[in-house]
């Protein structure tokens, strides 16, 4: 369970920021939290996450925690691409919830990241992904 002060601030921050939903904000944290051991479990050591591992891992814990529903609660939150997330943890950074290396920016999440396709692939049945488009009859 999160303290009141985390509270607290997300509510500072949405008050400023009012495009993502609370939430989100939670959400993201604990994203967070399963990126770094998500990596730490193949990387063998605790570590920085980039934007990009970042991304995977908010996909993944996504998944994990809403299974089919995750697009359609990240709309609910206002999280429609990529840059969503980079402004929702830059947020948290500039209120000292989360921390940044000199290297991290928030064009770390300005890239080609189609979170519709990859929240939706898994939920797709195998024999649908295996069809070829039929041809069409003249």
């Amino acid at each position: 369970m999160k303290s009141n002060e985390f509270y607290n601030t997300v509510k500072k921050i949405t008050l400023k920021d009012a495009r993502y939903a609370p939430d989100a904000y939670e959400f993201v944290n604990d994203a967070v939290i399963f990126t770094v051991k998500l990596f730490e479990q193949q990387k063998g050591k605790a570590r920085h996450v980039t934007g990009m591992e970042l991304l995977v891992g908010i996909k993944e814990y996504a998944i994990k925690k809403f299974g089919p529903m995750s697009l359609e609660i990240f709309q609910e939150w206002g999280i429609r691409e990529p840059i969503s997330i980079g402004n929702i943890v830059f947020n948290m950074i500039e209120y000292n919830l989360l921390s940044k290396t000199d290297k991290d920016s928030l064009d770390d999440f300005n890239v080609n990241y189609n979170f519709e396709e990859e929240l939706r692939r898994p939920f797709i049945p195998k024999i649908l992904k295996r069809q070829k488009k039929l041809p069409k009859i003249a």
